[in-house]
């Protein structure tokens, strides 16, 4: 019997059948993964094609299955029960002859189903000492840094695909999308203990709270703050309170707009009964890169009185070189053409002329780099890496990713070499997080 006969004699006949199923290619595993629509085409050879659709839904669907995989006693009740319908739907359609009995729903890893899922390099801890939940979560920093001290992540969130690829191939879990979204945010655990979040900055400021009275609308932290990132993340923080948090942001994120948008989130975090921490840190006591970052860590006042004791971690007194991260023998792909060459030399040239700054940065390999951005794939003018009796060379993405300070077992080669470079831009400084996080954790559970 052929895919499409059992699909016939199941009643599923339509143009886009509700069977949640496509195949993704990882370290050589096939993973099992659920668009929200598919249509199956027989062909002259008999074998059978799947055709995907629904590319924003997919998302959600598989991000519903890997979660529950990762956490089943820890998701929500309705996700639970979705989970398991995806489940349902999937083995009617891969394994036609198995008899599906709800032990194999409840426990699909013990029945041998979605192994795949494990088999990655940076799995959850066994015997996890807290949980926490990942936002605006990128490649995966901040889980990577949670992970190293014990903890369990219980939900994820990264609007963008590639992203998600990069976390799914690391993690085993897909990222759920768009976390402004109420029909997001409802998958979150009632409770979790630590929320991380590298959030986007966007521009606000402080709104009249008396001519909102008088118009008899909101006030508070969600009239402030309304239309933002921030609102999202105070939001989730305010409905779910946990014992504490830990955001990343850029170091702007202080000056901007003479210092009230920092105001107005150091305001709502303390009004929603925070304990609020900061430092402006740099990653170049990490990593061999010049890069500033704020640090912003809470703890809540209802559990721990304000007489929690936390302090920012020391530095560390390790010279950084940029020599270190890089790899023996990079393609010839990433050297400078001749054209662009000339083009970034001239450009300088033209700059400097007129008094500026502007210009590429041929980096100094026994020093520090710039800060690595999201738009290194441009022409990686910030940091070029010399060559003797060569053009000089872009650093590779494998490199990008050593220079934010994560390890070599990190997959990054899912994307293609533009996004590889786009998230290791965004990404926070692994090193950096993972010792502001043993702080954070060491406080929590201490008190």
């Amino acid at each position: 019997m052929t895919a499409i006969q059992y699909v016939k004699n199941k009643s599923y006949i339509c143009t886009h059948l509700q069977i949640h199923f496509m195949n993704l290619t990882f370290q050589n595993i096939s993973l099992a993964s659920f668009p929200e629509k598919i249509s199956i085409k027989e062909t002259s050879g008999g074998k059978v094609q799947v055709y995907m659709y629904g590319p924003k839904s997919y998302d959600n669907q598989l991000a519903v299955i890997t979660h529950y995989l990762h956490n089943p006693d820890l998701v929500q009740d309705f996700s639970r029960k979705e989970a398991q319908k995806y489940l349902k739907e999937y083995i009617e359609y891969k394994y036609p002859q198995v008899e599906i009995a709800e032990n194999i729903l409840r426990e699909p890893l013990q029945a041998g189903l979605f192994g795949d899922f494990f088999q990655i390099p940076f799995p959850d801890p066994i015997d996890y000492r807290f949980t926490f939940i990942d936002l605006f979560a990128g490649m995966g920093g901040f889980r990577l840094a949670m992970q190293s001290q014990g903890g369990k992540c219980v939900f994820s969130s990264e609007w963008n695909t590639f992203a998600q690829k990069t976390y799914l191939a690391n993690f085993g879990e897909m990222p759920f999308g768009d976390i402004t979204k109420k029909e997001i945010k409802k998958y979150i655990p009632e409770h979790f203990d630590v929320l991380c979040a590298g959030f986007p900055c966007q521009p606000f400021s402080i709104a009249g709270v008396s001519k909102k009275k008088s118009l008899g609308r909101e006030t508070g932290f969600r009239d402030k703050t309304q239309g933002t990132l921030f609102f999202d993340v105070a939001d989730i923080i305010s409905r779910h309170r946990p014992k504490a948090f830990f955001l990343e942001n850029v170091k702007n994120l202080v000056s901007h707009d003479k210092g009230n948008t920092f105001k107005v989130i150091q305001s709502t975090l303390e009004e929603l009964e925070y304990s609020v921490y900061y430092r402006v840190m740099d990653g170049k006591d990490y990593v061999p890169q010049h890069r500033e970052r704020i640090m912003i860590v809470g703890f809540d006042k209802r559990r721990y009185h304000s007489e929690e004791k936390f302090d920012f971690p020391k530095t560390p007194d390790v010279q950084k070189r940029l020599r270190d991260i890089l790899e023996y023998n990079p393609d010839k792909k990433y050297t400078l053409s001749d054209k662009l060459w000339e083009y970034l030399q001239q450009y300088a040239e033209k700059h400097k002329a007129k008094g500026n700054g502007f210009g590429f940065g041929l980096a100094d390999l026994d020093s520090i780099s710039r800060t690595l951005s999201a738009r290194y794939y441009k022409d990686g003018s910030e940091i070029l890496i010399p060559q003797e009796g060569m053009n000089p060379r872009r650093l590779t993405p494998r490199e990008c990713a050593r220079l934010m300070g994560y390890p070599d077992e990190y997959i990054i080669n899912k994307v293609s070499d533009v996004q590889a470079y786009r998230q290791c831009g965004n990404s926070v400084v692994v090193p950096l997080i993972t010792a502001v996080s043993r702080q954070l954790v060491k406080t929590m559970l201490n008190n």
